[in-house]
Parts: C-alpha cells; structure tokens; sequence
C-alpha cells in the first residue's frame, strides 16, 4: 500500500530558510497511490484518538491534547480537511472544530488573542482551528487594518501563545494547504456555476484573489517567523486534496502517538463486576 510515510510529513515543516515558491501545489511527493495513502492510517488513526479520548474521560490530566490550525486560501481545501480527515476517522465527542471569523464587538476590546483562549484544546481532546490567530497577521497585514508595529508585536505574541500551550501538554500542528492560484480559479468557477456549491461562494474570495502575491508574502513572513519547535508550520501541496489529507492524517497519527498513552486502568473489580452480572 502506497502510503505518506512520517518522513515524508515532516519534509514539509517550514524552517528558516524556507521559501515557499520552492513548493510546488501539484507534487505529491513519495506516493504513487494517492487514493491507497489517504486510507492507509485510518485504523491506526481512530484507535490512537480513542485512547486519548478514553484518558480525557478517565480524568488524566497528563494526558495531553492536539491543537490542528488550518490556515490558508480561499479553496485551499480546509473544510474538506476537517469533513475527511477529522470527520472520518475521529470521535466527534472528543474533537472541538471552532472557524474564526470577524471578531465581535467585545472580541475587539480585549488583544487579538483572548478570544482564542477559551477554545484550547483540554486534555484528551483536539481541538481544530478553521481559520485562526493568524488571520491578525494574514488579512490584517495584506488589507493594512493594523499598524505595522502591531503585526511586527503580534509575531511574537503568538510564538509565546503558542509556547504556553505546548508547555501544557498541546501537541500543535500548522498545516497551510498550499495551492496554485490557476488551481484556485477552477474552484471558484465551480462555486459560480453549481447551485449545490453557492452557498460556499463569496464574492469577497474574488477581491482577495486580487492580493495573491501579497497573501503569499504574508504567508511567508508568518510561517518563518512562527514555525518552532513546539508549532511548527507544515506548508502542504493541495492542487489534489487527498494528497494534503493523507500527509494531514500521517502527522495527526505521529503526535498522538508520541503523547505515549496506554488504557486507563479500571476504577472496578473486574472479578466482582463479572459475578454480579452473570448474577443479574
């Protein structure tokens, strides 16, 4: 079975000297099956959410959690990211999906990170960003609704955001679904011209599509300056979408396996549990 091997994700991490026109959206880098990849975690996949799932309802506090940010593009495929990969092969009831839009009028009075706060994964869940704390140095800095010196502060204010979440157990995966703007263009057609797809159109997608290259240098300044250690930022080709979801899951399966989770002990006599019920 062709499949994305944890190498193969981990090619994809943003370091210093990553430059994203070095990526090309239409690779599909160590897999000659795309179809056999997107599959080939899935047992091993769900059975590792259980076991977190399991110890965040027994109570273990130590039993860590993952934050998946999903920032990119209009179209660039985060939804179908979160329908395929965490719908498909995950417990809804241990997995909080949150998509960040524009900020209410009491989100506005406080700094751009406390409303982001509160939907931090706790332990034994995950917790999905669609759209995120980026957007306040994506949109903002591309559209100049915030003073240079306030994105320049905010670079860093994430890294610390980010780092104290780490420090409590949060495994962070940055995943940015890259895709080429000629790729973008067909699905926006697609959005136009299909009545089951316009309730996804807006026309505000088009006015962004018209800052590209300034999106895609935010884009590469945002990444270099907060891919670390503990959130690293994984800059995914996503012209084909399962391509992105299999090398998603492979890095999902990878830090939940390095959480190093057993099975909760059982709160009973188990000897005791078994007469009572042939009793019953």
């Amino acid at each position: 079975m062709s499949k994305v091997t944890i190498e193969d994700a981990k090619s994809f991490m943003v370091g210093p000297n990553f430059q994203l026109d070095d990526v090309d959206p239409a690779a599909t880098p160590g897999v000659s099956d795309v179809d056999d990849a997107f599959n080939a975690y899935d047992d091993e996949l769900s059975e590792l959410h259980k076991l977190l799932f399991a110890n965040g309802r027994a109570g273990n506090e130590d039993a860590g959690s993952v934050l998946l940010v999903l920032q990119g593009m209009d179209t660039s495929g985060k939804g179908g990211l979160v329908r395929h990969v965490v719908g498909q092969t995950m417990d809804p009831q241990g997995v909080r999906i949150q998509a960040f839009g524009k900020p209410t009028e009491e989100e506005a009075e406080h700094d751009f990170l406390w409303r982001f706060y509160p939907h931090l994964p706790e332990p034994g869940e995950v917790s999905v960003f669609d759209r995120s704390h980026y957007e306040d140095v994506l949109v903002q800095r591309v559209k100049q609704m915030a003073p240079p010196e306030e994105i320049e502060r905010r670079y860093g204010a994430i890294v610390d955001f980010e780092k104290e979440a780490a420090a409590r157990g949060t495994k962070i995966i940055k995943v940015m679904p890259h895709i080429s703007r000629d790729f973008q263009a067909e699905n926006l057609k697609d959005r136009i011209e299909r009545a089951d797809k316009h309730w996804k159109y807006n026309p505000g997608d088009i006015d962004d599509r018209r800052l590209w290259s300034q999106y895609m240098a935010a884009y590469q300044i945002a990444m270099t300056r907060t891919s670390t250690d503990e959130a690293p930022w994984y800059c995914i080709p996503s012209d084909n979408k399962k391509y992105c979801r299999a090398v998603v899951k492979t890095l999902l399966v990878d830090a939940l396996a390095s959480l190093d989770l057993t099975w909760p002990e059982a709160t009973f006599d188990k000897d005791e549990e078994l007469k009572r019920l042939a009793e019953s």
